[in-house]
């Protein structure tokens, strides 16, 4: 009997640690499939188009921007993603019309150089999209915004060794929420600038190197 419950004990001990050995592994695993991202700028664009006089429509884009996301492609609702846009680096083709931009009028930037978006929520949207909530701020006001994502590729390896993915996304706000005011009325008529801005993100991400391990104490 002794020897029975001994078998027995070292059966449990061995059965436990393929367990936890197991489990270890599987969290090894998930762990390796969350991977960090930054935005290639040089292949990205970031820009915004909004009505002008009731009928065409302005582009505008912004030259200098950072961002990072971490995908977790085991769970993509636990993705986050940050961005930073230059203010300054405005342009839609028009000198005069992006010094007004940069000024007090809208953005402000001698005073509010960046804007910035965090998320907060990330959901999964049809068969291949994703609906990412977060707040944006401009001018040093911050409000809920929801960002469609499509097209979010898979890894590629680029020429280099480095691994890149692709994506779109699209948001509508009102630049008035963030104190983007400016208007005059036409004489026929409604007003100069649109209320509702259409943002547009293209981007290329390129996979960042993991964190090395922390020394041991």
């Amino acid at each position: 009997m002794l020897r029975l419950g001994t078998d027995r004990s070292r059966f449990f001990r061995s059965t436990l640690t393929s367990a936890l050995a197991g489990l270890l592994v599987l969290g090894a695993s998930a762990s390796a499939l969350a991977s960090g991202w930054a935005i290639h700028s040089g292949h990205s664009r970031g820009g915004f188009a909004v009505k002008h006089m009731r009928g065409s429509t302005v582009h505008g884009t912004f030259g200098k921007y950072t961002g990072t996301i971490n995908l977790d492609d085991t769970d993509i609702t636990k993705s986050k993603a940050h961005l930073e846009i230059d203010a300054t680096s405005i342009t839609t083709g028009n000198d005069k019309r992006d010094e007004h931009l940069k000024s007090p009028d809208f953005f402000d930037v001698a005073h509010y150089p960046k804007l910035v978006f965090d998320s907060t929520r990330v959901e999964k949207a049809g068969a291949d999209g994703l609906s990412v909530s977060g707040n944006l701020t401009i001018r040093n006001v911050t409000k809920p915004v929801v960002l469609a994502v499509t097209g979010l590729s898979g890894e590629v390896k680029d020429p280099w060794g480095g691994t890149r993915r692709g994506a779109t996304a699209q948001a509508k706000i009102n630049r008035k929420d963030f104190g983007l005011g400016w208007n005059k009325a036409l004489e026929t008529g409604g007003v100069v600038v649109g209320d509702e801005v259409t943002i547009e993100l293209e981007v290329e991400l390129t996979k960042r190197a993991p964190a090395p391990p922390a020394p041991k104490k």
